[in-house]
């Protein structure tokens, strides 16, 4: 019963958050506007809200198949000629990040290795998981990435609707033209719910790729499958913002707050950086500049292609090109970082 009542708890003060976001017409405000609704009440109250796993899951599905609804087959001929400048540019942005926070530990306590997995633009909870595998302080990983995590939502979302401001609400009522009335080719949405829940714990971000690469595969073969309802998607995304609200507390961001402002400060260099880097990717390839920003911010996959539907940049491409940046950071990052790192010492 006890269960029941904070869940209601949750879904009420999270669909509040939200609400009041997207009347005061801020960037992501079903997202944000949830996440900081929740981190509120959590802070003042001192009282812990809760979301099922399931719900959290549910959310990520639903979100990665309405991404795979934008993909096309113009649109994986068109990504190849921007991979190989892409990958170079992202490395250059790790290798930055890479030697920032080695550089601060020469005036701050933390360890290179702690510092190093604090600051790299990759998921919270991979970093975490790898900076263990290398002995590092894993709660001021947990911290520092939360901060960096906080910093480029509030961001570099801002940033770009103000750089490439559009009439969003015109935007998503154009997106989504499907109702909550039954059709036959709906059914078609099981595949992806199956691959996901096989993907979710084998491949990095597999619960948002799985579905997202089934979908456009779907897409690509029928023709077109019916869009995904308004009503789904803003629940599924008040969900994500709950989910990662109830993950971040206030004592997590005072225990950070001795270095906190250190591995904030960075983080902003870092989108400056990638705003660069963005601007160079736009001019060595045939990319509008929108897309290109998107492309490189150091932000999580799924809030950049959300801003991307917003401002009239291609979300299939930001998908695939984020997609590529995480799977770099989580697949190839913790190997060179171990090799690094052994032989420094």
């Amino acid at each position: 019963m006890r269960i029941l009542f904070d869940l209601i708890q949750t879904i009420f003060i999270s669909f509040f958050g939200g609400y009041v976001f997207h009347l005061l017409s801020l960037p992501l405000p079903w997202v944000l506007g949830s996440l900081t609704a929740v981190v509120l009440w959590q802070g003042f109250t001192q009282r812990k809200l809760y979301l099922p796993n399931s719900l959290k899951n549910g959310s990520l599905i639903l979100l990665g198949a309405y991404f795979g609804l934008y993909f096309t087959l113009e649109t994986f001929i068109t990504i190849g000629p921007f991979l190989l400048p892409y990958l170079f540019l992202i490395a250059l942005l790790i290798l930055i990040s890479i030697w920032l926070s080695i550089m601060v530990t020469k005036w701050i306590s933390v360890d290179k290795v702690t510092s190093t997995f604090s600051s790299i633009p990759g998921g919270l909870t991979e970093m975490v998981v790898a900076s263990e595998s290398l002995h590092a302080n894993s709660s001021y990983v947990t911290i520092f990435q939360t901060i960096r995590l906080l910093t480029v939502l509030f961001t570099v979302p801002p940033i770009m609707i103000a750089l490439f401001s559009t009439d969003t609400e015109t935007l998503i009522k154009d997106t989504y033209q499907a109702t909550l009335t039954f059709e036959w080719s709906y059914s078609f949405y099981i595949f992806p719910i199956i691959v996901a829940l096989i993907l979710k714990d084998k491949v990095p971000a597999g619960i948002v790729v799985g579905p997202m690469l089934v979908v456009a595969l779907l897409n690509i073969i029928l023709g077109s499958i019916p869009p995904l309802p308004e009503l789904l998607l803003i629940i599924a995304q008040i969900c994500l913002g709950a989910s990662l609200g109830i993950n971040i507390h206030f004592s997590t961001l005072k225990e950070g707050g001795k270095y906190g402002f250190v591995y904030l400060t960075i983080t902003l260099v870092l989108i400056i950086v990638s705003i660069g880097l963005g601007w160079i990717l736009s001019k060595l390839t045939s990319l509008d500049l929108a897309t290109a920003l998107l492309s490189t911010a150091p932000g999580g996959l799924i809030e950049m292609v959300l801003i991307a539907s917003q401002v009239g940049a291609d979300p299939a491409i930001v998908s695939a090109l984020q997609l590529t940046r995480i799977l770099l950071i989580v697949t190839v990052v913790p190997i060179f970082l171990k090799w690094y790192f052994q032989k420094d010492r």
